[in-house]
């Protein structure tokens, strides 16, 4: 039985319990995840829509003077979905299943969107590998506190340089120079997904915020 069909049932069977905005997210995201689940011998089709899925349970619409960074939005959820774990699944998958694969994602300079900023003519190659070290000192210091959201939160906002590159049309379909990059995203967004969902599931309870896009039937302009 596969992943989203296990996860499928499990919410048939809790969804009349849980709030309807929390019920759509979920909805949305395992139709996202099933999909992603066809893609065996496309790598790049299932890391995008495995980042639907994510973006699914994640995005909600914030008013304009509220909106924050990337990076402190993917915190601020990763923070709240870390407190509602009690299992520690994210823990296990940050330092222990994608340990080496996270130090891999957060040395590549192909996914450290400052790196694309130099070669776009917008900063100087100083000013894009003092960052890039800055990220690697600061990605030293999550990893000696065990900081799980946080670097978690770093990781996505790589992540989602690399999802940038292919959404915006700045890659080749299953190109051989980005493969382990992408791969590497996949795998772990490929575990992320589900287990984020299971984690919402449980936690009803919590506040995860309004959808962006609600259902709208019968709407007459």
């Amino acid at each position: 039985m596969s992943c989203h069909a296990l996860l499928k049932e499990h919410h048939r069977s809790i969804r009349g319990d849980m709030p309807q905005a929390l019920n759509m997210r979920i909805h949305r995201a395992l139709s996202w995840l099933h999909r992603a689940e066809q893609c065996d011998n496309d790598t790049d089709g299932k890391f995008i829509f495995l980042w639907i899925a994510f973006n699914s349970a994640y995005a909600q619409e914030l008013p304009r003077e509220q909106r924050l960074s990337t990076q402190l939005t993917f915190t601020e959820f990763l923070a709240r979905l870390h407190r509602e774990d009690a299992e520690k699944h994210l823990d296990w998958l940050v330092w222990k299943e994608f340990s080496g694969t996270i130090r891999r994602l957060l040395d590549t300079p192909y996914v450290f969107e400052s790196f694309w900023a130099f070669h776009r003519g917008h900063i100087g190659e100083d000013s894009w590998k003092e960052r890039f070290a800055k990220g690697q000192q600061r990605a030293a210091r999550l990893r000696s506190k065990g900081d799980t959201p946080e670097l978690l939160a770093l990781v996505l906002q790589r992540i989602y340089t690399a999802r940038n590159q292919l959404m915006h049309g700045g890659a080749t379909w299953n190109s051989a120079i980005n493969r382990q990059h992408v791969q590497d995203c996949c795998d772990i967004m490929e575990k992320l997904v589900p287990l984020l969902i299971t984690i919402m599931m449980g936690s009803s309870e919590t506040d995860w915020g309004e959808t962006c896009y609600p259902v709208v039937e019968n709407a007459v302009a």
